[in-house]
């Protein structure tokens, strides 16, 4: 029996593009006279990769990188053009929710019919049914045709029919977001008890945060190919580059400012001269911090993050802030060519990289203008730290907008550890900081 619950190997999957309807329909025939009259775009051009049994992994990529085509592939909607994939378990896939509804039968009839599209016997749904209907939760509308459901109806009933058989492998393409807040919170619940139960699940989404806390690994799509796959926190940050044209098809950086400008091996001479600052012995903000040797820098250039801060109540530079207590982030920027409205920013990561909080410029509606090159700007984040006690990650960046393009100017992600000290933790991430009073009645 093979460790690998999913074997993806050397899978190829070509469409053919057509000017013209008349084109598809001579070929066809037979009648194009040897000439090729289509276009060749492949959505996935030999794609490998291999998921262990009880593994947890998502597929990240922009739009059109070929996350949905390769989970068609491996649930058997789509034939690969070539290579192959290898499935041990039974599966039960969330892409299309409903897609194999009939609009006319009511919503139990549905259920039948759509349980034994999966694969399960009348007595195995029998079994499953009030499962399926209490997850649900769409009351007697369950006996009307489904073409009476609200939107919200319709995919609670499908969502509930896909998530409540015990399949081996479970498939979610962004799947996760249906239906109102409670809905949705029973959803991630559920995935939760798949993760806990072992199953093996592969899961596509835009939604970073979720990927960087239920994956055990992530893979980096690019244009229907492999671009990486590892850590979900490294593929995250790998597809941020690759959202603003910071590293190629490939993977590989093309800016100067993608180096590691905080090597553990440099001097403060080097680093301050890397930053274009003189040696005037008045020292830097950022001396006074240990900065983490993985640091992930990188941007375009036209700006340079030349220091950086964190200052507590007491004025003290630290990276440990007690809850309940105010704190400022400070970012020094130099600018390396004329810019419209530059936009600073920061945010607080997990440990796991799951974004919790941050702001910038924009969101604050605090205007920088129009900078000209050579210019340095300081903007001060001051506010109360609300998160829980705990270790989290700082970064911060500066971006903006060139011909209504988004850009990274510099960013400096994972740049610091910062301790929050707490002596009461709530649940979650933040504290509410309720006034909690009980009264007898």
């Amino acid at each position: 029996m093979s460790e690998y619950a999913i074997k993806v190997d050397n899978v190829s999957k070509l469409y053919k593009l057509y000017d013209k309807p008349s084109d598809r329909f001579k070929e066809a025939l037979g009648l194009s006279k040897g000439k090729k009259l289509y276009k060749e775009h492949y959505a996935l051009s030999e794609l490998s990769f291999n998921i262990k049994k009880g593994e947890c992994v998502g597929i990240i990529g922009t739009n059109g990188a070929g996350k949905s085509t390769i989970l068609k592939i491996i649930t058997g909607v789509l034939n690969p053009t070539s290579g192959t994939v290898d499935i041990e378990g039974r599966i039960s896939a969330l892409l299309e929710l409903g897609a194999g509804f009939n609009q006319e039968y009511t919503g139990i009839e549905n259920i039948y019919l759509n349980g034994s599209m999966i694969g399960f016997t009348k007595s195995e749904i029998d079994a499953k049914l009030d499962d399926i209907l209490k997850f649900a939760d769409i009351g007697d509308f369950v006996h009307q045709p489904v073409k009476t459901y609200s939107s919200g109806m319709f995919v609670r009933l499908a969502f509930a029919v896909a998530i409540n058989i015990d399949p081996e492998i479970l498939i979610v393409d962004e799947a996760l977001s249906v239906g109102d807040v409670f809905f949705q919170n029973k959803c991630y619940k559920k995935f939760e008890e798949f993760k806990e139960q072992g199953k093996t699940i592969l899961f596509v989404s835009h939604d970073l945060g979720s990927i960087a806390k239920y994956c055990d690994r992530a893979v980096l799509l690019n244009k229907g190919r492999k671009m990486d796959e590892g850590k979900p926190s490294d593929m995250i940050d790998l597809y941020k580059k690759l959202l603003v044209n910071q590293v190629d098809d490939e993977g590989n950086e093309l800016s100067a400012m993608s180096e590691n400008l905080f090597d553990e091996t440099s001097d403060i001479n080097s680093l301050e001269s890397t930053f274009g600052l003189d040696n005037s012995g008045n020292g830097l903000w950022r001396d006074s911090f240990e900065i983490n040797p993985n640091v992930n820098p990188y941007g375009d250039g036209s700006a340079e993050i030349i220091d950086f801060a964190v200052i507590d109540e007491k004025g003290n530079f630290t990276t440990s802030l007690e809850k309940g207590k105010k704190f400022k982030i400070k970012s020094k920027v130099k600018f390396n060519k004329d810019l419209e409205d530059p936009i600073f920013t920061y945010t607080f990561k997990n440990i796991q990289g799951t974004a919790i909080t941050g702001t910038n410029t924009m969101y604050e509606d605090v205007s920088t203008g129009g900078v000209k090159e050579g210019d340095i700007y300081v903007a001060t984040f001051e506010q109360v730290m609300n998160l829980q006690g705990g270790e989290y990650l700082l970064s911060i960046s500066c971006t903006g907008y060139s011909d209504g393009d988004f850009q990274a100017y510099n960013r400096l992600y994972d740049l610091l550890n910062i301790t929050v000290i707490s002596d009461k933790n709530t649940v979650g991430f933040y504290d509410m900081f309720s006034k909690t009073s009980i009264e007898k009645c």
